[in-house]
């Protein structure tokens, strides 16, 4: 196997294990940190950290302003709006629930690179679009999740964050942000971080904090995040969407819900309904046809 076939199979690996433990990290994180600006310590410092990494590679070459524009719609996209929405609504949803809807994401995917991009999917994919909605469909048709205006906000963010996130892996491809994975990650993070945490300062989610406030569990959650969530998945995450197609990249939403659920039951008491692990089964069951098929067309660079 050649050294990119290794970086590929270590790339998938992260993202499917590492991934699904950031829903629970998250769910510590704001227990006592503002969700929005927990998002926008988190990405500023893992950033930082990137930056200063990618020049320890040998590249001395500077970003063009190009690159950094559209370095800043990935960031926005994937960060402010994708992750941090998701952070957010985790205030009322578990975070096996969390991690079910994303897996929704590879039918938004498909539909946008049909619709926007006119790669028409097979009718395997169609068949497997049909089994994820009755899967959602009784995901979120639980007691639980419409509880109430909080609960329900949080879902309808959730559905609102999947569309970006997908939307943005189809363009992630398509937009030019430098040869260097490192440096190119840093800069969505650095961008995504800085309006998530210029949101946070304009809502007003820092008043009446203190340092005092902050507990142990959120400090290494945090800490957790910022190395394997944003430095180690994101990166990886980064590195996949460059080299295989925007389908195969999503297959993360195979093993996070279980590692989501798994972590959520064991170590937050998170109690899991029959109705969850059947309708998860029948989503995840829908993302592997829709995975499995192959374009009839062509995507376009």
């Amino acid at each position: 196997m050649t050294k990119e076939q290794w970086l590929i199979i270590l790339a998938f690996a992260i993202t499917y294990f590492v991934w699904g433990s950031t829903y629970l990290a998250n769910k510590w994180a704001i227990d006592t940190l503002p969700p929005f600006g927990m998002c926008g310590v988190r990405f500023l410092i893992a950033g930082v950290l990137l930056y200063g990494l990618s020049f320890l590679q040998g590249d001395k070459t500077r970003p063009t302003r190009k690159q950094w524009v559209n370095a800043g719609y990935m960031g926005f996209m994937f960060l402010t709006l994708g992750v941090g929405i998701i952070v957010w609504a985790q205030q009322w949803m578990d975070t096996s629930m969390a991690a079910l809807m994303v897996s929704f994401q590879p039918l938004i995917v498909m539909l946008i690179m049909w619709g926007v991009f006119r790669n028409r999917p097979p009718g395997k994919a169609f068949l497997g679009a049909g089994i994820s909605i009755v899967g959602m469909g009784l995901l979120i048709g639980q007691p639980q999740m419409v509880a109430g205006p909080n609960e329900i906000k949080a879902l309808v963010a959730v559905l609102f964050s999947i569309c970006v996130w997908a939307l943005g892996m189809t363009l992630n491809p398509r937009l030019d942000m430098g040869k260097n994975n490192f440096r190119s990650t840093a800069m969505q993070m650095l961008i995504g971080g800085a309006l998530a945490m210029s949101y946070s300062l304009l809502v007003g989610e820092w008043n009446g904090w203190s340092v005092e406030a902050i507990s142990l569990k959120s400090i290494f959650s945090l800490s957790y995040l910022i190395v394997f969530g944003a430095i180690g998945a994101f990166s990886a995450l980064n590195f996949l969407m460059k080299t295989v197609s925007p389908e195969k990249a999503a297959t993360g939403t195979y093993v996070n819900p279980v590692v989501a659920m798994f972590l959520g039951a064991m170590l937050n008491d998170e109690a899991v309904s029959i109705q969850s692990v059947i309708a998860g089964a029948i989503l995840i069951t829908g993302v592997y046809f829709i995975n499995s098929s192959r374009s009839k067309a062509v995507v376009q660079d």
